[in-house]
């Protein structure tokens, strides 16, 4: 088995290190955040970084990079305080990566790939159209990580779109049925095939 200590891993090559540490967590969530600028700009940019913060109220957290340089779906959750998290499917993958680009904050993603957007129910920020799960969040607070300088943004869930017969009747959503991508490091996708479910566990009885 490999091993690499403190030493070693700080004295990586940069791009190595990146895919090393990316990658070793495991699997992550693929998303698509879409959001809109005050001005109507459209973005669209792919996250794997979004994360469960409790069911009730219905929160989810979304890790954010120094905002050292321009991070355009940052600034517009909070010039507006919206925005939607959209799930990869397989169809879609090698345009959902091509919005990690960056572009300008003038430019929309949605007009330099096959990706479209579209809106529900007058939701300000854009969904993806097609995206298996749609989740509309309205923005609720951040934490700043002083040991790195990246940004946790907390939000609720106000609405949840569905594919049709990918909920299971205990609430369960079935994202291996609907093709839902996962992410290894940065820019390695991959399609569960099946779930294995083993349901709410308790404590064994001693005999």
């Amino acid at each position: 088995m490999n091993y690499l200590n403190e030493d070693t891993i700080e004295n990586l090559e940069h791009l190595y290190k990146i895919n090393l540490i990316n990658s070793c967590s495991g699997y992550k969530s693929s998303n698509l955040i879409g959001t809109k600028s005050n001005t109507g700009i459209e973005n669209v940019a792919v996250f794997s970084s979004v994360t469960h913060i409790g069911s009730s109220p219905a929160m989810l957290g979304l890790f954010m990079r120094p905002t050292t340089v321009i991070r355009n779906t940052y600034d517009n959750i909070k010039a507006t305080g919206f925005y939607t998290i959209n799930h990869i499917h397989e169809n879609i993958i090698e345009d959902a990566h091509h919005t990690s680009a960056k572009y300008d904050g003038s430019i929309s993603e949605f007009e330099v790939t096959n990706l479209n957007s579209e809106y529900k129910n007058n939701f300000y920020a854009p969904f993806v159209k097609d995206a298996p799960v749609q989740l509309a969040m309205q923005f609720v607070e951040e934490y700043d990580i002083q040991a790195n300088n990246t940004i946790l943004v907390i939000g609720k869930i106000i609405g949840i779109h569905l594919k049709d017969n990918i909920l299971q009747n205990d609430g369960f959503i079935d994202l291996a049925k609907a093709k839902v991508a996962a992410i290894n490091g940065l820019d390695g996708y991959a399609i569960p095939e099946n779930n294995t479910r083993f349901g709410y566990q308790r404590p064994k009885l001693q005999i």
